[in-house]
């Protein structure tokens, strides 16, 4: 999922040749999922139309303080720039620098940006001279000084013919700075998380197989709200009915615990955390059948189970210093002081305590109700859905 999904920008638009360019930011925007709202300079209607702008940002364009000749509703620019998360002013002109810098807000686009507390994107366009003006350069500084951010314009040739810089940023780059700007303010940018998740079905013949009522919703909600804070998630999964779309996730759908033991091997190397969410088997039957088992006129039947490998002790072992090792514990008695003793006994920085206890936790649940526990604290949190218990794990994890 991109990091501009809900996001809402405004998309300021000033009267230049490369105005055109700007249809196609937008149109980017909104693949991206964001919410666009485009206001006009007066000069920018000379350029291109508020029609295509309109039509492609599903909103009416805002060039003007009052919505209609009568002058009867008034757009309040301080609402629009409180509703914005990000604002990009591209095309800028050398006029609008100019009154950005002066707070000259004659038109409701520099209003606008006047109240903003967002970030702001500026990218100029205009002729080589006019770019390399004093005048220029030092409008630029001085909106850069103040926090601004300059998307510098590339070479090539001009309006006027001439061949050198001043042409406004292709827009795809310009839609790049923006997602980098944004995914290197978030908590796990760069970060590489192995997730695990669901749980693990132990054969005992080819239709029939040992498991419990995990539904992998808690680690599936780990994955997607780890890499909505920009991390590159490895979830390495049990048969679940869950599916998840996200391009910084990849999804490795395991059937046992042994084939979960090697593929959380294979990436452990790799990863900067490693949370187990799964609900691993502890044991699987000695022997599997190749054929269904037929029931014969027995009242009992003896199915021998050996031990599964203890994955999460294993990957204790092979751990890097650096590397940040979850687990998670469901018990149903004395809680936290099991909690602990797994804690300690398997070497985890930290562990996750589910309770069978609270009514709508745990097992095919939307909701949970967890412990955070380390060495030095226990960290108790309400019942919630598990959307913000992801989020409030993953906090709880960044602190370590």
């Amino acid at each position: 999922m991109s990091v501009l999904k809900g996001k809402n920008i405004l998309l300021g638009v000033t009267g230049s040749i490369a105005a055109y360019k700007s249809i196609i930011l937008l149109r980017l925007l909104k693949k991206e999922g964001a919410d666009v709202q485009v206001i006009f300079s007066d000069s920018a209607n000379n350029f291109v139309t508020q029609l295509t702008f309109s039509t492609l940002s599903e909103k009416k364009v805002l060039t003007d303080f009052f919505e209609d000749d009568e002058r009867v509703d008034w757009v309040n620019h301080v609402e629009l720039a409180e509703w914005a998360d990000y604002m990009i002013i591209a095309p800028i002109t050398s006029s609008t620098l100019s009154k950005l810098v002066s707070g000259n807000a004659d038109n409701l686009l520099v209003a606008t940006y006047m109240s903003t507390k967002c970030d702001v994107f500026f990218a100029p366009a205009m002729d080589l001279e006019m770019y390399n003006s004093e005048s220029t350069k030092e409008n630029i500084k001085n909106l850069v000084d103040r926090g601004n951010i300059f998307v510098k314009p590339a070479k090539g040739f001009l309006a006027s013919g001439i061949n050198g810089e001043g042409r406004l940023e292709e827009p795809k780059n310009i839609l790049n700075i923006l997602i980098n700007h944004i995914s290197q303010k978030l908590i796990y940018y760069k970060k590489k998380i192995l997730i695990t998740a669901g749980p693990t079905h132990e054969m005992i013949d080819p239709v029939r197989f040992i498991s419990n009522y995990s539904s992998g919703k808690m680690g599936y909600q780990l994955a997607k709200e780890a890499a909505n804070l920009g991390a590159d998630v490895t979830l390495i999964t049990g048969p679940t009915q869950i599916n998840i779309f996200n391009t910084n996730i990849r999804v490795v759908k395991i059937t046992s615990a042994d084939e979960m033991y090697e593929k959380c091997i294979t990436d452990l190397i790799k990863s900067d955390y490693v949370i187990m969410a799964a609900a691993v088997a502890d044991y699987k039957p000695m022997i599997i059948s190749k054929t269904k088992i037929k029931k014969n006129r027995k009242k009992t039947f003896n199915l021998e189970l050996v031990k599964n490998i203890d994955i999460i002790s294993e990957l204790c072992k092979l751990k890097k210093s650096n590397q940040k090792m979850i687990g998670f514990a469901l018990e149903t008695e004395n809680e936290i002081v099991n909690a602990k003793i797994k804690l300690k006994k398997k070497k985890l920085d930290a562990i996750v305590l589910n309770s069978m206890s609270n009514e709508n936790t745990c097992f095919n649940s939307e909701k949970n109700k967890i412990h955070f526990i380390t060495k030095s604290k226990t960290k108790k949190f309400k019942l919630k859905y598990k959307n913000e218990v992801a989020k409030d794990i993953l906090h709880e994890i960044y602190k370590l």
